[in-house]
């Protein structure tokens, strides 16, 4: 889909972050935009700063982890604007996991697999029957993580799962669409290459109580201020990409019809490609940070 403007899209996770980049860009393209995400205040406040530059969009409050939601949430951008052309499956949490995999609560494993996962499903289902019915061409991206889809980090097992999760199934969404001649594109996103400087590391404040972590932290929060001193013991600095980046390579990765939208650096092409040949050689994984 080449031009973008008079088009419709939807978008999970859309109050801050990278939804709320990926919102400015596809506005900014002449889309009219539904904002989705569980908080209310900061969605409200993002759509009336996106209204005052110009762009016409809403706020739909949504909850991902409820498919009825995310039922809303179709019906509504349809009554609003007419059929759906863009469906970014973007909300995401991660849970500090600061014990070893087998130690680690429940409720992180839930409330993680509830968003970043049965997200992703319940997006799916309720948004790409109709997509396909109306049979105007449109796209659905899906964002994964390196950290999971690519390679992935012995810190964060539940996330790694999750987000490894999501590549597998947009992955199968994109050869089932391709197989039945669909004129709906799937794309998997990557943000990269390097940690993104987003709102998920302070994402507990919408975890909900159904999902509260059964023990106490063992450990502080982790932040990007932490990572940086991390980063710095070992010798080393702290990169960030910033969520507008990420929103760049999306909208090029659409307007391209790119099914992996990736921003790549050498350290991660050396990293993913040392991966595979492992694999390839039956070596067995190693750790690293």
């Amino acid at each position: 889909m080449k031009d973008l403007a008079g088009k419709n899209a939807v978008i999970t996770g859309a109050a801050s972050g990278i939804g709320r980049s990926l919102a400015e860009r596809f506005a900014g393209q002449g889309m009219r935009v539904v904002l989705a995400d569980v908080e209310e205040g900061a969605l409200g406040n993002t759509v009336e700063e996106l209204r005052s530059a110009g762009h016409d969009v809403t706020g739909v409050v949504t909850d991902v982890t409820s498919y009825e939601s995310v039922e809303a949430l179709e019906r509504a951008a349809r009554e609003t604007y007419g059929n759906v052309h863009l469906l970014c499956n973007n909300a995401g949490v991660g849970a500090h996991e600061d014990v070893s995999v087998w130690q680690l609560p429940l409720n992180d494993w839930r409330w993680t697999f509830a968003v970043n996962v049965n997200g992703v499903i319940h997006g799916i289902k309720a948004f790409v029957g109709n997509m396909i019915e109306h049979g105007e061409e449109g796209h659905v991206v899906n964002t994964s993580s390196g950290n999971g889809g690519l390679i992935l980090l012995p810190t964060t097992p539940i996330y790694s799962a999750s987000k490894a999760a999501v590549s597998s199934i947009t992955e199968t969404l994109h050869l089932q669409l391709t197989m039945q001649g669909a004129a709906i594109h799937a794309h998997v996103l990557y943000p990269g290459p390097h940690i993104v400087a987003s709102t998920i590391f302070t994402c507990s404040r919408n975890r909900p109580d159904e999902f509260e972590r059964e023990v106490e932290q063992v450990a502080p929060p982790v932040t990007l201020e932490s990572l940086g001193d991390i980063f710095e013991s070992m010798g080393r600095k702290l990169e960030t990409t910033s969520c507008d980046e990420v929103a760049d390579a999306a909208l090029e990765g659409v307007l391209n019809d790119s099914y992996y939208i990736l921003p790549w650096n050498d350290e991660g092409r050396k990293r993913f490609r040392d991966r595979n040949e492992g694999v390839l050689e039956g070596k067995n994984p190693e750790p690293r940070f």
